[in-house]
């Protein structure tokens, strides 16, 4: 199954899950040969550690499942795009495909360092980005209130 909707729709209930929380709502999921092999969110605050990011906790899950460190036939779907930091180890676990919801202008990895990924994966952007975008407005929004 090839279904970026599908999988994205994943992501997002598990960052509806960050925000019940308290957490900044970002979720992900890895998909490897058409199943899911790990689910995460956002845990800067439950753990107060800055690097909780809910691709890190992703990429640690997945690799534990497989064995390995390497995600080559795994597809990361992550409902804003990553930092810089997260782009980063997602070029060093040789990531296939990384596919996002929503971009992020501020920090996301375009503007800082769009050469972090590995050279052989895939991007494709905008899956479902008008609700992941609204995801993350409405808990901001929320927050200044």
């Amino acid at each position: 199954m090839n279904d970026h909707a599908y999988y994205m729709r994943q992501a997002l209930a598990e960052a509806r899950k960050a925000g019940e929380r308290g957490e900044i709502p970002i979720g992900a999921v890895v998909v490897c040969r058409d199943r899911v092999i790990a689910r995460a969110y956002n845990l800067t605050e439950a753990l107060t550690d800055v690097t909780a990011h809910a691709e890190m906790q992703a990429i640690t899950a997945a690799a534990s499942t497989l064995g390995g460190k390497y995600l080559n036939e795994c597809t990361l779907y992550v409902t804003v795009e990553p930092c810089v930091m997260c782009a980063g180890a997602l070029g060093w676990a040789q990531l296939k495909c990384l596919v996002y919801g929503a971009e992020d202008e501020k920090r996301g990895y375009q503007r800082f360092a769009p050469q972090a990924l590995h050279p052989k994966t895939e991007v494709v952007k905008g899956i479902l980005a008008d609700e992941c975008a609204a995801l993350m407005k409405n808990f901001f929004a929320g927050k200044r209130r």
